[in-house]
């Protein structure tokens, strides 16, 4: 702590001095040295040490070593610009202003420091004095038309569209028009809403070179931005006249098209353009990516979709993102085959993208395909080792394959690896919570389980398992009371939550109002193909002395696929058997 304190003493000290105008207080290490070249040499060991630190990328070492140097001589701009530079470096806006600005005052004729003080304005967003550093500087070197442009540059960023169109037009009468120039005296003109003009500029670049389909573009975009459709189509046109395959200028008129609901042409121009190899896979990707939230609003896009997908692989059919793409789209359509060939091809291709292993261990576990989400796991673990979710998939693999020891290393080492978000841990103590309840250990699946809702409280899932398994075990009831009721106003209709308050309040001897709310349940269709709300029925029954219609629903029960030693007794002896007692016996 002492060692930090000091950095920032030496710092604050600095500080100051970079802000003073005035002759420095002499410092008390410069008072010591009464010699003059042993003063030199001391100061120079610490520019050069300073110089060696910042070569090596060790900017803060750097500005300590020059911060000793300042002790030494005050008055060396150099080291002022350098510590202002260094500021810059680590991100300490304010300071390296403060050190630009003294380097300057101690040489204000040196051009580095002038560009240095407006480089720290700029990063301050002071951008208007950062163009004025530099009008300063290009009537100073007129011949150095760089420093014009910066200064016009830096007036467009303070918002001053008027001073910084001045500037550029008086750059481009000088040197003429260049792209650089004749697109930024544009782009001013447009903040001036001054289209026409802006027109016109870039006329210029066409008239200068008319075989550079770039400048015909840029009138497009223009012309189309301002709503000027039909001179936007004309430059289009012109430009496939020159480049039939130009793909934005296809895109454009495609849009148009579709615009005018001409979808034959639409399709054409849009086949044409995604067909071209040369135009970028990156730029098709974003162009069809709006298809997966579209098509949850309308099925019609899933075929646009795909077919714009299959375009992107016909074109690039070694690249591991246009499979990946189309991968994406066939799973938002829930079409989990096609979903998972694609993924397993973009891997193929390229491994190192852990996204798509992602979608493929979640395709997985969504299906049960447990054999399948154990292997990729298993891959995944090795090649990504600090993707948290690899370690989650694995112990959900291994917890379905009741492989439970191996399941509680992977969801631990999960945790441990950085499953940080409080949504993914949650996730990871729920699965926890259902592990260790398989193995029988309740005080670490109750703690796990607790440690998933503290995170997120209104996890409806567990809420409903964490109340069936203590009501099943008869512990802590009305906590199990609470839990399974705040289920149900999370998701009211779902029948299986009030099988479990039900159950809950026939565990606490509340039968008449157990009845009432599985008898809710029992609306349900799906509830009633159920053994398990089946049997809980026909304990309800009995403990309400309905002996023989709690006997039918036992059988019915059985029927429906529940085959446990207590139902076989419950049937054959035509009692209730409280759990648990079945295997006492």
């Amino acid at each position: 702590m002492r060692v930090i304190l000091g950095v920032i003493l030496i710092c604050g000290a600095l500080w100051t001095a970079a802000c003073k105008t005035g002759k420095p207080v002499q410092s008390s290490a410069r008072a010591a040295i009464k010699d003059p070249a042993v003063l030199k040499q001391r100061a120079d060991s610490f520019f050069y040490a300073a110089q060696r630190s910042k070569m090596l990328g060790d900017y803060r070492t750097a500005i300590t070593q020059y911060s000793d140097y300042l002790r030494l001589d005050w008055n060396n701009a150099a080291v002022y610009y350098e510590l202002g530079r260094l500021f810059m470096e680590v991100r300490n806006a304010p300071y390296a202003l403060g050190f630009a600005r003294r380097s300057v005052a101690l040489d204000s004729a040196n051009k580095w420091y002038q560009m240095g003080l407006a480089e720290a304005y700029a990063v301050n967003e002071m951008f208007d004095s950062a163009a004025h550093v530099y009008g300063r500087l290009a009537r100073r070197y007129p011949e150095n038309d760089d420093y014009s442009f910066n200064q016009g540059m830096f007036l467009g960023r303070a918002n001053k569209p008027s001073e910084a169109l001045k500037v550029f037009q008086k750059l481009e009468q000088k040197i003429g028009p260049m792209e650089e120039v004749v697109y930024q005296v544009q782009k001013q003109l447009i903040k001036l809403n001054r289209v026409d003009e802006a027109a016109t500029e870039i006329h210029k670049l066409v008239d200068q070179d008319p075989s550079e389909p770039r400048y015909y573009l840029l009138l497009a975009e223009l012309y189309d931005a301002n709503d000027m459709i039909p001179q936007a189509k004309a430059m289009y046109d012109t430009i496939l006249q020159k480049d039939p395959d130009h793909p934005r200028a296809l895109i454009a008129i495609a849009n148009y098209a579709k615009k005018g609901g001409n979808m034959a042409d639409y399709w054409k121009y849009l086949t044409r353009a995604f067909a071209n190899p040369d135009y970028s896979i990156d730029e098709k990707v974003a162009f069809v990516y709006p298809y997966l939230q579209m098509q949850r609003l309308d099925s019609t896009k899933l075929e646009e979709g795909l077919a714009l997908s299959a375009l992107v692989i016909g074109a690039h059919p070694e690249e591991a993102k246009a499979y990946a793409l189309r991968g994406d789209m066939f799973s938002q359509a829930d079409f989990t085959d096609s979903a998972l060939h694609n993924y397993r091809k973009a891997v193929s291709l390229d491994s190192t993208r852990f996204t798509v292993w992602y979608q493929l261990m979640w395709l997985y576990s969504r299906n049960d395909q447990v054999d399948s989400l154990l292997r990729v796991s298993e891959a995944v673990t090795k090649r990504f080792p600090q993707e948290f979710m690899g370690y989650y998939f694995n112990g959900m693999a291994n917890y379905f394959m009741q492989h439970y020891d191996v399941a509680v290393r992977s969801l631990s080492k999960s945790l441990q690896v950085g499953a940080s978000e409080p949504r993914y841990k949650a996730d990871v103590y729920a699965l926890l919570g259902d592990v260790y309840h398989a193995t029988g250990q309740h005080r670490l699946s109750d703690s796990s389980y607790d440690n998933s809702l503290a995170l997120r409280p209104k996890d409806d899932i567990v809420l409903n398992n964490y109340s069936y398994y203590l009501s099943m075990r008869g512990e802590r009831l009305d906590k199990a009371e609470q839990m399974s009721r705040y289920s149900l106003e999370l998701r009211p209709d779902n029948p299986v939550y009030l099988d479990t308050y039900a159950w809950i309040l026939f565990r606490m001897g509340r039968y008449e109002l157990a009845r009432q709310w599985i008898e809710k349940a029992l609306q349900y269709p799906q509830a009633q193909q159920d053994p398990d709300v089946l049997e809980h029925y026909g304990d309800i029954l009995y403990n309400l002395k309905e002996e023989d219609k709690a006997v039918q629903y036992w059988q019915q029960a059985k029927e429906k696929g529940a085959s446990s030693v207590s139902l076989a007794r419950k049937i054959a002896e035509k009692r209730y058997i409280q759990p648990g007692a079945a295997s006492q016996q």
